[in-house]
């Protein structure tokens, strides 16, 4: 979504492409401690370049890492810095 609709065809903003994966997500789905950044909230945070971050997946080869994802913090827990795996798995499944 960022690379095709946000950067190359400028079919929306940025906040509204991130507002769509995260906060009308977990609304959509009745998460109420996900998708957004608030005190006593889950803390899920990427951070990524949007002038580089690209999905690579592709139905043939789907186990690619994005681009231009530099850091990922689950529930509060890095599990990638700088680009690399930290090993940590603190996710949860929700049903």
């Amino acid at each position: 979504m960022l690379a095709r609709y946000v950067r190359e065809r400028k079919a929306l903003p940025l906040k509204q492409a991130i507002r769509k994966m995260s906060s009308r997500a977990a609304l959509a789905f009745g998460l109420g401690d996900v998708g957004f950044l608030r005190e006593g909230y889950r803390a899920n945070v990427v951070v990524f370049d949007p002038e580089t971050v690209q999905d690579r997946a592709t139905f043939e080869d789907p186990l690619q890492y994005p681009l231009g994802i530099r850091h990922v913090i689950v529930g509060g827990e890095p599990v990638i810095l700088d680009g690399g795996e930290t090993g940590a798995r603190p996710g949860q499944v929700v049903r």
